[in-house]
């Protein structure tokens, strides 16, 4: 028997199969990558959207002078734990770049102290409100800028 013709043969199959495998490796990965990035697309739109419900609760109950205080402090109260922001935080915290977990930080914190301030009585014509919104929405356009480039960038490399 022809030695060259079997070691040719072989190296043929071997270069066949680690071809293959190289194949399916890239293709799992590039699939993982995709569906790591809808997910991300999807916590990040359903976060946003809690935020934006909080936000209009928040802002009905600053505008509602009919309200008692201790209505409006309920409301107040009560926006947090129906928006479903918290959860949806805890989520992102632990999926999200640290630029995006710092942003989200930042803009649920705004939104925590506009909670606190209505619940101490105050209104939207009071300028600690108007200050407390002004932070609340420089807070969001910056963790939407974040959540952004982080979709829009090439997936992250993993080791």
């Amino acid at each position: 028997m022809d030695w060259g013709t079997l070691a040719s043969t072989a190296t043929g199959g071997l270069i066949g199969v680690v071809s293959t495998l190289s194949a399916e490796w890239f293709r799992t990965r590039r699939d993982r990558e995709s569906t790591d990035h809808a997910d991300r697309r999807r916590l990040y739109g359903e976060y946003l959207a809690a935020l934006s419900r909080t936000r209009s609760e928040l802002r009905a109950t600053a505008r509602d002078t009919a309200a008692s205080a201790e209505e409006r402090a309920r409301r107040a109260l009560d926006s947090f734990h129906t928006g479903g922001a918290y959860e949806l935080r805890y989520q992102v915290a632990i999926t999200a770049p640290e630029s995006v977990v710092a942003a989200s930080t930042e803009a649920f914190r705004a939104l925590r102290d506009m909670r606190d301030l209505l619940h101490t009585g105050a209104l939207r014509t009071d300028p600690a409100y108007a200050a407390s919104r002004d932070r609340w929405e420089d807070a969001f356009a910056e963790l939407r800028a974040r959540i952004r480039c982080d979709l829009v960038r090439p997936p992250r490399r993993r080791g």
